[in-house]
């Protein structure tokens, strides 16, 4: 077993033995120092760096010398190819694409730019995302995004784009309508409306526009309970829906496909729509049946970018929303001082009317206060015909701060040639023509003397009335109401009428009341008078005219019948801004004055003409020798006098169907303003038994004795004759 062991032990050390004397060997053709590192020996004397190492001088002479690797990927000559990175290795290096990139062979390295065929990886169709559900994947070069949907907004704290986005469904505006306007046909509506946005889904976009107009055009077309809204009610129903009309459709718009999208309602609204980039740089025009609209499409967008990558611009014509902003009033702002300085003299007012439809003007872009480039449109309009300062414009609704909304110019500008209108800005438009009421100095004076010289004599119509006993009669409690209405009426007119404010206050209203009450039993009384002619002077009967009680019902209660229906059926009717009267802007409401006034003037016209007849006639029987001239003159008097009592020069007024007719306006202004001293020189001064009464008041007051013989002292004869054939003539004037 011994003797084994020292065999196998001899044996490995001469296996050592000899490995050693191998490894001790030197190469006859290389140094006899041992090359460095990553080195290979040249002869005897030099060694030189391997492939992919590099030394400071290219053979290496000594021991100490050393082999550094070489970084290829910082050469020029080492080039990738795009979409790719290089990677150093020791001695050598290879090529990966990119992160989002691959090789179309599939492999993972490769050497050289000829060998590079890296191409995008699309994330989104190879499901090699993480999107949130409420987000869309997007693809980008080597990468992907994540945006909201069409419609979809992000949520709070989350920017739309990364990665890790999150969003919130479509908001759609609350479609509840001012809490002041009481209408059942508004609540349905807003019921309506808010079941359709809350089925809304985004492949039915296009449906439920159609429907949203339809049922837009479905209330506009019905009464809405207008018996129950005010002016400022339906204005602010004005304000609310054209405001809902443009969030709703531009958030809907979003689901619709890329450009142009028109629909006609059954009722005519019309609303068309451009969706386009939103890089696009174009001037685009979009074209409606009613016009069309052309801006520089980055205006779409505005300064913040659109969070989709399109923009919208929209028309929205809505034929039927005058009947809600009808009798609008206008904010001139700056404009009043200009006006004034154009005709010379105070402006009033402005009256409205509408030339075109009612068309709402919307973009991507919100902020629309102040656009980077102005916008140009075109209304289809009727010919337009001017008149005595009137102009058409380019107007705007303005909601104002308390959302009533009015009408406004500022940052438009009409050309009324090619009827382009350009904005520096975006809402709701429409041509309107303006009529302004520019106050008359020299009719105010007018107004102001004649009504104070009016005042005086019917004050002395009254007393007059009051107090000579010989004229008591039936016709004379007629005259003395005739006066008293209008006596206080003037007086009220006078002090009251104006409205300097601008709002229409309660005050306001009450004189508007007052006044149609007092005017209108003022005609009540001057139609009382035409039937005591008639009596008087057709039938000829004694006792057969109306008696106390009914004249005073007729006198009094039928004026107060009118006002008590007119003030619950339209009691915005009363006041303007401007003056405290009938508002004429109020549909029809100032028939509740112009009609009972019409018929009245209409039937003492004819008894007029009637009663000149039958004066005429009776001349001519009691003396047909009566001069020509005396008879012209009598029968004058008598028409005018009977001209003022039965109130015809009012028709002067029924003919002023344009306010500024200078002339008309002159005729009426000093007929009526004079009325009362037409009636004080008629009823009194021309009636013989009223002269007397005045001489006995004179002598009076100047403490001289009345002496009735030198006061009835009458001509002789035919002189005599003739004054007792006149005397009932002149005392029933």
């Amino acid at each position: 077993m011994s003797s084994h062991r020292c065999l196998l032990t001899g044996a490995v050390v001469c296996i050592l033995l000899s490995l050693s004397g191998a490894q001790t060997k030197r190469n006859p053709n290389c140094p006899p120092w041992r090359c460095p590192l990553n080195s290979e020996c040249v002869n005897q004397t030099s060694c030189r760096c391997k492939t992919g190492f590099s030394s400071v001088e290219e053979f290496i002479t000594k021991a100490t010398g050393s082999c550094d690797d070489i970084n290829e990927c910082l050469q020029r000559s080492v080039i990738c190819g795009p979409f790719a990175t290089c990677h150093n290795s020791p001695g050598s290096y290879n090529c990966t694409c990119n992160l989002g990139y691959r090789l179309l062979s599939g492999k993972i390295y490769f050497a050289n730019k000829d060998e590079n065929t890296c191409q995008d990886v699309d994330e989104c169709s190879s499901e090699q995302h993480q999107c949130h559900s409420s987000t869309i994947c997007i693809n980008t070069y080597g990468s992907y995004k994540c945006r909201c949907r069409p419609g979809w907004k992000p949520t709070s704290g989350s920017l739309n784009g990364p990665k890790n986005t999150t969003c919130q469904e479509p908001l759609f505006p609350t479609w509840t309508l001012p809490l002041t306007a009481q209408s059942q046909s508004l609540s349905q509506f807003s019921v309506e409306v808010q079941n359709l946005l809350r089925d809304f889904s985004p492949a039915t976009a296009n449906y439920t526009i159609q429907k949203l107009i339809e049922a837009v055009d479905k209330l506009l077309e019905g009464p809405m309970d207008k018996e129950n809204l005010t002016a400022t009610d339906r204005h602010q129903v004005a304000t609310q829906l054209l405001k809902n009309m443009e969030q709703s459709l531009r958030t809907l718009a979003q689901f619709l496909p890329k450009g142009p999208f028109t629909y006609t309602s059954p009722s005519n609204t019309e609303l068309s729509l451009m969706i386009k980039e939103q890089d696009n740089k174009d001037v685009t025009t979009v074209y409606h049946s009613q016009g069309w609209m052309e801006l520089d499409w980055p205006v779409t967008a505005g300064s913040k970018s659109s969070e989709n990558d399109y923009s919208l611009a929209g028309i929205l014509s809505i034929p039927n929303m005058q009947k809600l902003l009808a009798n609008a009033s206008m904010n001139l702002n700056q404009s009043w001082e200009i006006l004034q300085e154009r005709f010379e003299s105070q402006v009033l007012g402005v009256s409205l009317t509408l030339l075109s439809n009612v068309t709402s003007i919307f973009l991507t872009n919100t902020d629309t206060g102040k656009l980077a480039s102005n916008v140009t449109f075109n209304f289809s309009f009727g010919p337009v015909s001017t008149g005595p300062r009137q102009e058409p414009l380019c107007a705007f609704w303005d909601t104002g701060d308390d959302g009533s909304g009015r009408w406004a110019t500022d940052g438009c500008s009409l050309n009324v040639t090619t009827r382009l209108c350009h904005c520096s800005h975006l809402t709701s438009f429409a041509i309107l023509m303006a009529q302004y009421h520019v106050k008359d100095p020299r009719l105010e004076l007018i107004t102001k003397v004649g009504l104070s010289l009016s005042l005086a004599c019917l004050l002395l119509c009254i007393v007059t009335f009051l107090l000579v006993k010989p004229i008591q009669s039936s016709r004379t409690m007629v005259h003395l109401h005739l006066c008293i209405c209008l006596f206080l009426g003037s007086v009220i007119f006078l002090v009251g009428v104006e409205n300097e404010g601008g709002l229409v206050s309660t005050r306001c209203q009450m004189v508007a009341m007052l006044l149609h009450y007092l005017f209108l039993a003022a005609f009540c009384w001057m139609a009382l008078e035409g039937v005591e002619l008639y009596f008087l002077v057709i039938r000829v009967f004694q006792g057969q005219g109306l008696s106390t009680l009914w004249r005073c019902l007729i006198g009094y209660g039928v004026p107060l019948l009118i006002v008590a229906i007119s003030a619950a059926a339209r009691m915005e009717g009363y006041g303007h801004p401007t003056y405290c009267w009938l508002n004429y802007r109020i549909d029809g409401f100032l028939w509740s004055f112009v009609g009972p006034l019409a018929f009245i003037i209409f039937c003492n016209s004819a008894i007029f003409v009637i009663t000149v007849w039958k004066l005429t006639t009776k001349f001519s029987e009691i003396n047909p020798n009566m001069k020509k001239l005396r008879k012209a003159r009598v029968l004058t008097i008598t028409a005018i006098a009977q001209l003022m009592v039965l109130g015809c020069t009012w028709v002067f007024g029924l003919l002023l169907f344009d306010p500024d007719s200078t002339w008309l306006s002159y005729i009426f202004t000093l007929l009526n303003c004079l009325q009362g001293l037409f009636l004080f020189v008629m009823l009194c001064l021309l009636n013989k038994k009223v002269r007397e009464e005045y001489r006995k008041w004179a002598c009076m007051v100047a403490g001289n004795k009345y002496s009735e013989f030198s006061s009835s002292t009458t001509g002789t004869g035919t002189s005599q004759s003739q004054t007792r054939a006149l005397r009932p003539s002149e005392s029933g004037m």
